[in-house]
């Protein structure tokens, strides 16, 4: 093997290589971006049932709209 074939074979290797740990890096980041999603939609599905509980909270529980509340004591 002639020396521009070594090198161009330690070329190829090496490319090998790095295309070999991105694939693991996309199927990595695809992973972790797959379970992300899937927390995310659990938190709206929370945060949608605590809302709906808090629209059906009778009036009477003393806890008042934004617009109602009154001012800090620093205003």
């Amino acid at each position: 093997m002639t020396p521009n074939e070594q090198e161009l074979q330690l070329h190829i290797v090496e490319l090998e290589s790095k295309l070999a740990f991105q694939e693991d890096t996309v199927n990595s980041l695809s992973n972790e971006l797959l379970e992300h999603n899937k927390k995310i939609d659990r938190l709206q599905q929370q945060v949608m049932l605590l809302a709906e509980k808090l629209r059906n909270l009778p009036d009477d529980q003393g806890i008042l709209r934004p617009e109602e509340e009154p001012p800090p004591p620093h205003y």
